[in-house]
């Protein structure tokens, strides 16, 4: 029997909840603007961690000093990477800085380029995401 792993069950502490929220946002801002999709998307991940913009406002004021935070946990990184992925794709455009940033985190996760590169394309073949990450089993 498989047990499903929402994003919910996964971070599941305060610190957990932050570090994906940075990687996100240090994924959304390395072409240099965040648009109205990926803040969006933004949004939509803070609110369903119930983070709250007092919680985040930290990353924001430090983002040229922070960097990937990766996950101990398998699912989390795959879950995460899923996520970066979603990230990536929002505005449409796949920017290399944020490519590059994926390509990153895949590696220090111990994925390869091609195993990246099969994510997108997977998550790109349905458009941009409006939705939230997927859960994984």
């Amino acid at each position: 029997m498989t047990e499903n792993r929402t994003l919910e069950t996964l971070l599941d502490t305060q610190q957990k909840k932050l570090a994906f929220f940075q990687n996100l946002v240090l994924l959304a801002a390395a072409d240099r603007q965040i648009d109205g999709a990926e803040s969006e998307f933004l949004l939509q991940i803070g609110n369903r961690l119930g983070l709250r913009p007092h919680d985040v406002m930290p990353i924001a004021d430090n983002l040229a000093v922070l960097s990937f935070i990766v996950p101990q946990e398998g699912l989390q990184r795959t879950m995460e990477l899923q996520t970066l992925v979603q990230m990536m794709l929002q505005d449409g455009d796949i920017d290399p800085r944020e490519y590059g940033l994926c390509l990153e985190y895949a590696n220090r996760i111990g994925y390869s380029k091609d195993i990246l590169d099969d994510m997108v394309s997977q998550l790109a073949g349905a458009g941009p995401s409006r939705g939230m990450p997927p859960t994984v089993s």
